[in-house]
């Protein structure tokens, strides 16, 4: 369903390959890093704030619903405990009335990414 390389010679600076897509990845300078591109957990809250767009679009263009532009504003944060939350708001270009915006609220809650992160999933490991 879903594939991407790795390739880091040194450095916290990491190439990405996702299908023909070369994508970068990095830690900020305050971390280390060199800052040439997104650290992991903002390459995260892309992929979930990318997934909610996409499918938004989706149902309304199969409904017929002029949404205007969309915009997704993802966080991720960790309290003093260790909860890690992540918060998301969604805003359209295009005024709605109420009763489809409470859709599309209950859509972003189905969204692909999104049922991952919440269901968590496994992860299997091996070093060769």
């Amino acid at each position: 369903m879903a594939h991407v390389t790795l390739h880091n010679t040194a450095g916290y600076a990491q190439e990405i390959k996702a299908r023909n897509h070369q994508l970068k990845a990095d830690e900020p300078e305050n971390n280390g890093g060199k800052d040439t591109g997104p650290a992991p957990y903002e390459l995260l809250l892309a992929a979930l704030a990318a997934c909610t767009s996409l499918t938004l679009r989706m149902y309304a263009d199969r409904k017929g619903w002029d949404l205007g532009s969309i915009s997704v504003d993802a966080h991720f944060g960790r309290d003093d405990s260790g909860l890690e939350t992540i918060t998301r708001k969604i805003s359209f270009g295009n005024a709605l009335p109420a009763e489809q915006l409470a859709r599309l609220a209950e859509i972003c809650e189905k969204t692909p990414v999104t049922k991952t992160i919440r269901q968590g999933t496994a992860i299997q490991t091996s070093i060769a």
